[in-house]
Parts: C-alpha cells; sequence; structure tokens
C-alpha cells in the first residue's frame, strides 16, 4: 500500500495533469456518465427528431416545408431540389443527403403518403421498391402540393409560436397550424431511444367526419364514422372489428393487409397491382422465388416485375390446371403479399412523448387546433383595434382639415409635426403619425369621409371577434367549417379496400397434404420409417441396421403431427407427410439428419400428440415422476423444435404417453416394487418440472423400469400396492419375479 502511495505521488509530481485525468476518468460513476453524457441524446431523439408532434409532422418535415414556403413554392414554380436542399440547411444543419430523404418521402413521385406535401419531378423512387432507387436532387424538381395551404393558412396571424433557429439567425414555426388533423391522416414512423412510433394513415374525408361527429359529441363512436386504416399502396384491409376497436382506444395492435390480384383466364397468369404497404416487391419476389426452388409452389410457371410507368404490377404464370385462387390463399399465408403493420400511435403532445388512441389523439388535436384559431381571431381583432384606432383620430381631423393643414404648414421642423398635431387636436402619437403620412391629394372631405364611414363596420367587426372569442362553440364551428371546406376540397375515395375477416378464406396446409393411413416405426438408433398399408402387405421382414431393432410403432395418417424426445431435453416436431413413404426393406430416414438436431443428439422416444389432450410422463433415476400436460408442447407458430422438453436434474428411466388413468408398477434396482395410481401424480403445465417424489429409495439405488401391472406376472398385486407417495415399495418376492416383466417402452 506504501509502495503504491510512492509510485502515485511520483507520477502526480512529474505530471499533475495526466494523473488528474485519469483519476476521474476511474472515479466517475457509471450513472455520472449516463446522465451528463447519454441523457441528452436520448432527450434530443425524441423531442427532436424521431417522434411526430400534434401537427403530424417531425422536425425534419417542418424544417423542410416551411423552407419551401418560404421560397414562394407554394403558389410559384417548381424549382431544384438542390435549391431546396440548400435553403433548408439553414434550418436543418444535419445534412443534405438527410434532407433530401425528407423530401423523397413527402413527395407524389415516392407515394409514401395518401395526400402528398411536394408536387414532384422527375424520379423520386417508389414506397413498394427496395431497389429503385431516386435520382439525385440536381435531376429532380419540386414545389408544394395544394393541400399544403391548409397547414400554412394561419401561419402569417400568430397562430402557432416561433423560436429561434440553431445558429439564432432567422425564426421557424414550432408547429404548423394544420387545418385538419395531419397526425392521422400522415402516416408516420420513427425509431428513438428507448421507443418508438408508428402511425398508420386514415383516410382523409373519414378523419374530418370522425374529427367533426367528435366536436359535436366527444362520447361518438368513433368507428362509425373512421371505418379502417387508409394506405397509399391500396391492397385489401382484413377488418377485425375487436382489433381495431382495441387500436381506436389504446393506440396499439397490429391490421392485416394483403395485396390486390386479377386473373387473366385467357393467358392463364394472375396479375398482382396492389401490395401491403409494409413489403416491397423485391421481397415478395425473392420469397416467391424460395418457395418455388423448395417445391412448394409447383404450380408457378414463372413470376416477374412488369411495373412501368402504369404503375405496379407482378406477374405469375400459371401451369396447366392450376387454381389461381387456391395459389393465391397459400402465399398470402407464406409470403408477405400479406403482411402485418403494428400500429403504436406515439406522439410529442407538450414536449412528451404518450401513447394515444384515436380519440386522444383528437381531443389533443381539437384542443390545440382551438387555441390555434382563438390566436388567430385575437390577431385579426388587434389589427382591426388599431386601425379603427387611427380612423378615430382621423375623425377627429375632420372636424378642421384648414386648422391641421395650418399647423402643419407653420411648423418649421419635421420632427414637430407629429408634437403639434397631437397638442392641436388632442390625438395620440400613432394617430398624429397617420394624420401626418397623409398625401396632400388626399387631404379632401371626400376621402376623409370614405374613411370615418369605416369606423362603424370595424366596431361592429370587432365586437363579433370579441363574441367568438368569448363563446367556444363558435369556435367549435369555424373548426367544423374548415374541415368540411377541406374535406370537400381534397378528400378523395379509400385505396384500401376493407373486407372482413369471417369472408377471408384461410389457407390450410392440411388440406393440401393427402390423407391416408400408414404405420410408423422408430428403432431405437433414431431410424424412421413411414409406410403404407399396401406396401405393408407386400412387405417382408423389417430391415434395420445390424445391432438396432424396433423400439416403437404406431398405426395412424398422413396428416398426423409427430414429437420426438430426444436425450438433451429437447423435442423436435413434425407433421408425418414431411417423411416420404418408405418400405420395409430400407433403413428409413436418420432423424438426427433429417431433423437438423444437435451434434451427438439421439431420439429417445416417440409421440402422436393428436389432440392435445393427453399427458406425458416422465420417469426419472432419483425416484420422481413428472406429469406434464401434452398442451404444454402445443405452438401456435410453426415452431420445429423445443428446448427444455423436460427436467435435466436427473437422467430419464422412461417415457410414458398416459390417455386415461391407470396403474403402474415401478421397479428399483433395490428389487422392491411399488404400485400406484396415476390419478396421485398431479399434471403440470410447466415441462422442465422436476415432478414428484414416488419411490424413496436408500442413495445408492435407483428407478430401474416401468410397467403395467398385468404384464408384471406378479400374483399378489395388492402386496406391493401404494396410497399414498412417496413410498418405498415391497420387495419382491422370489415367486412374482418368475415371470419376465414386460417393460414400458
Amino acid at each position: 500500500m506504501a509502495k503504491k502511495k510512492q509510485t502515485v505521488e511520483k507520477v502526480k509530481a512529474t505530471n499533475p495533469n495526466v494523473l488528474g485525468l485519469h483519476a476521474q476518468v476511474l472515479e466517475q460513476p457509471i450513472t455520472q456518465t449516463l446522465e451528463v453524457n447519454y441523457m441528452p441524446y436520448a432527450m434530443s431523439v425524441i423531442v427532436s427528431r424521431a417522434i411526430p408532434e400534434i401537427d403530424g409532422f417531425k422536425p425534419s418535415h417542418r424544417k423542410l416545408l416551411y423552407t419551401m414556403y418560404k421560397m414562394n413554392l407554394l403558389s410559384g414554380l417548381r424549382t431544384k431540389s438542390a435549391n431546396i436542399v440548400g435553403q433548408t440547411m439553414r434550418l436543418n444543419p444535419h445534412g443534405d443527403a438527410a434532407i433530401y430523404d425528407t423530401m423523397v418521402r413527402l413527395s407524389v413521385g415516392y407515394g409514401a403518403l395518401l395526400h402528398p406535401f411536394v408536387e414532384s419531378k422527375g424520379n423520386f423512387g417508389k414506397v413498394y421498391s427496395r431497389d429503385m432507387a431516386y435520382a439525385a436532387p440536381r435531376y429532380t424538381e419540386a414545389k408544394l402540393a395544394p393541400i399544403c395551404a391548409e397547414i400554412f393558412r394561419d401561419l402569417d396571424q400568430d397562430a402557432v409560436d416561433f423560436v429561434d433557429n440553431y445558429d439564432n439567425t432567422m425564426k421557424e414555426p414550432t408547429l404548423l397550424p394544420t387545418t385538419f388533423p395531419n397526425i392521422l391522416v400522415s402516416a408516420n414512423q420513427g425509431i428513438a431511444v428507448g421507443m418508438a412510433s408508428q402511425l398508420c394513415g386514415f383516410n382523409l374525408g373519414e378523419v374530418c367526419d370522425t374529427t367533426i361527429a367528435y366536436l359535436k359529441n366527444p362520447n361518438c363512436v368513433i368507428s362509425e364514422t373512421l371505418l379502417a386504416p387508409d394506405f397509399s399502396t391500396g391492397g385489401e384491409l382484413i377488418c377485425d372489428s375487436a382489433v381495431l376497436e382495441n387500436i381506436y382506444r389504446t393506440g396499439r395492435g397490429s391490421i392485416k393487409v394483403r395485396a390486390k390480384y386479377r386473373y387473366d383466364q385467357e393467358n392463364h397468369l394472375i396479375e398482382i397491382y396492389e401490395i401491403p404497404y409494409t413489403t416491397t416487391t423485391e421481397a415478395i419476389l425473392d420469397k416467391v422465388a424460395e418457395l418455388i426452388k423448395a417445391g412448394k409452389a409447383k404450380e408457378i410457371a414463372d413470376m416477374r416485375d412488369e411495373t412501368d410507368l402504369s404503375g405496379l404490377k407482378l406477374t405469375i404464370d400459371l401451369k396447366r390446371g392450376a387454381d389461381p385462387d387456391k395459389l393465391m390463399q397459400r402465399l398470402y399465408k407464406q409470403t408477405t403479399l400479406q403482411d402485418s403493420m403494428a400500429c403504436n400511435f406515439n406522439v410529442l403532445v407538450g414536449g412528451m412523448p404518450k401513447v394515444m388512441g384515436v380519440g386522444e389523439l383528437l381531443q389533443e388535436w381539437c384542443a390545440w387546433r382551438t387555441e390555434c384559431v382563438r390566436r388567430r381571431v385575437y390577431y385579426i381583432m388587434h389589427k382591426k383595434m388599431d386601425k379603427l384606432h387611427l380612423l378615430k383620430g382621423l375623425k377627429k381631423i375632420l372636424l378642421d382639415i384648414d386648422k391641421a393643414v395650418k399647423i402643419i404648414r407653420e411648423t418649421e421642423s419635421d420632427a414637430e409635426v407629429v408634437p403639434n398635431l397631437m397638442i392641436g387636436f388632442g390625438i395620440d402619437e400613432k394617430q398624429a403619425e397617420y394624420v401626418a403620412e397623409i398625401k396632400l391629394r388626399n387631404i379632401n372631405k371626400e376621402y376623409i369621409l370614405k374613411r370615418v364611414e369605416e369606423v362603424d363596420s370595424l366596431e361592429t367587426e370587432i365586437a363579433d371577434l370579441q363574441d367568438t372569442l368569448d363563446q367556444p362553440q363558435r369556435v367549435k364551428k369555424i373548426i367544423i367549417d374548415e374541415l368540411k371546406a377541406v374535406r370537400k376540397k381534397y378528400a378523395v375515395p379509400r385505396k384500401t379496400d376493407i373486407i372482413y375477416s369471417h369472408e377471408v378464406q384461410e389457407y390450410s396446409e392440411e388440406e393440401e397434404t393427402p390423407d391416408y393411413p400408414v404405420t410408423v416405426f422408430l428403432s431405437r438408433e433414431g431410424y424412421f420409417k413411414k409406410i403404407t398399408p399396401q406396401s405393408l402387405r407386400m412387405s417382408g421382414e423389417q430391415k434395420f441396421k445390424e445391432g438396432d431393432s424396433l423400439a416403437q410403432t404406431f398405426e395412424t395418417t398422413n396428416r398426423k403431427e409427430v414429437m420426438f424426445f430426444t436425450d438433451k431435453c429437447q423435442v423436435y416436431k413434425s407433421r408425418l407427410s414431411d417423411f416420404d413413404d418408405s418400405k420395409a426393406s430400407v433403413l428409413g430416414d436418420y432423424l438426427p439428419s433429417k431433423l437438423s438436431m444437435d451434434e451427438g443428439e439421439s431420439v429417445r422416444f416417440m409421440v402422436l400428440p393428436g389432440d392435445y389432450s393427453a399427458h406425458m410422463l416422465f420417469f426419472f433415476e432419483n425416484g420422481k415422476v413428472a406429469r406434464v400436460e401434452l398442451s404444454a408442447y402445443q405452438t401456435a407458430s410453426n415452431r420445429r423444435r423445443l428446448t427444455g422438453a423436460y427436467s435435466d436434474k436427473s437422467p430419464v428411466v422412461q417415457f410414458m404417453v398416459l390417455t386415461e388413468e391407470r396403474e403402474i408398477a415401478l421397479y428399483s434396482t433395490e428389487t422392491r416394487v411399488l404400485i400406484i395410481n396415476t390419478a396421485l401424480l398431479a399434471p403440470k403445465t410447466t415441462r422442465s418440472t422436476q415432478g414428484v417424489n414416488v419411490l424413496t429409495m436408500k442413495p445408492k439405488y435407483h428407478l430401474d423400469h416401468i410397467c403395467f401391472p398385468e404384464d408384471t406376472g406378479i400374483a399378489n398385486l395388492s402386496r406391493y400396492r401404494g396410497r399414498n407417495i412417496p413410498a418405498a415399495g415391497a420387495v419382491l418376492k422370489e415367486e412374482d419375479s418368475d415371470e419376465k416383466q414386460i417393460t414400458l417402452i
């Protein structure tokens, strides 16, 4: 310790700065590092980048559109995208590539939005294509779409706050005063730190109708007017009322969308012309190619992308005799021609991220829009009040125009004109400035009388505006009228058709699989055979590898499911239809290779689960027995392997499928026997349960084998029966062990 202290002092004396920095790095707690260094970054991503706000825009969208508005691209002609990108960098310093990516997504050409905000000319790529790259900004042109008039209408009337840009050289709006709930109309997604946002788009007409209904009655049923999400790529939405209601209520959920197709009977081909919003044509083509290569789409002769200027088109050439509808049902199931879109309505409200349902979003938007309208009305009212104030001063001049002229003529310096008018007519400085600025040609009674006549109309208008501010219902009416105007001018029919889940015919793999009787055989070394009755009748003796023998055999049908338990506490699930029909004269499929088992893993037991109503019994060397419901191995997804199939705390002696309660006999190496009823074993749903202690044994002994009492050869079974567990059992008498017991497999 003393040596270490001397070393520290020596280093400190030679280079105190290095030691000080080193000590600071070592002593800083990780919590402080996260708080000081990481937290500001995380908050910046959440608040200023990835999550949209109540106007439906992220900061990058807002900065781009506001720049284009200031460039007069709402009413003016298109300009090169490179010009727009360059101007936007005054507000958005993240680089030209990021700005151009934002413009592309908002453009008509890209097609990501139901109502794009940027009118584009040139190649902007396509939302449904992964590989169709957009052209460089020097080749493309853009301007604002007409609907942008609705997001900038109140911008110059103090409807929203303005803040300094990043270098304090200009102002930018904190929000854009949209006259419709753009947050519900424009699809949006973003990944922040520790949270994400995924907003699907809705039809503009339906959103306006829903908002109007909500303003009139906050307790309205949203699903009556807001039918379902709508996507720019079209397709068919599989409507589940319960799922939609949950999304509307919580802001979370998942919806299914599938492609639209038409069948060309003359050329015997399928044309897919609309696909789900969440996939691409390349992803679909790649997956179909995989199916063809695997032999799971034998009806397809060829598939190609025929997308051109007229729109998307994927063409599937069919082989003779193929059923197009059944093929599409299968492709919906096996490819992204039918896909799910997750909804996560996470929106920034007052600088705080919050996941909200549609009702809450409408509530927040209406409250925010109400404030925008009130600010606009207040701004207009004060402008009129300022004008009225000036006209009242002019009215006083009307009493004696000659006096006003005389005051101006007799004033020696320019700076004293306004003070002299103020004294001469008893008006304030603003009124005097207004009078002093009147042109000489306008100092006539006609001009002044016309200006004075405006006083009465201005007073009426100001009173009306004040009444609007005082009555919330009048503000609501303004919002409703604006929504009706937007709906009338910009609403378009739905692009995504709605079909109901009960109308959809789901593809069932079993229906495509032929079903016929088979007999299955499993050898002790893991060879598996599936043989039809006809082949079995014609065959001779079963062939096995030298030293191998039959372990299990069952009569069943081709569509049944089969499970294989291994010595690595895993179970492999498959269908008998996945195995080719075999013959008795061959060894069969080697399961470790066929099922891609782990190295050194071997099969211990085969189960045909059927309807999963039975139970599995696991007999362990330590005398414990685990009874597990077979339903614990049932999976909704098509999982091929389940780990943790049973407990690994003690080696398994035997496996057993229990379909009904019955007696079993447990033999230990101490030559003791215990007969119990399986009703004493409580079933568990946890696969890896260690079971219950059934047979108590001395440490040097273990469970040897299990069989049914009728197969034991025991004359007096009651001697070995146990009423409770655990129990030691009774010593096996010599007369009861004469016959060879038949053990359970």
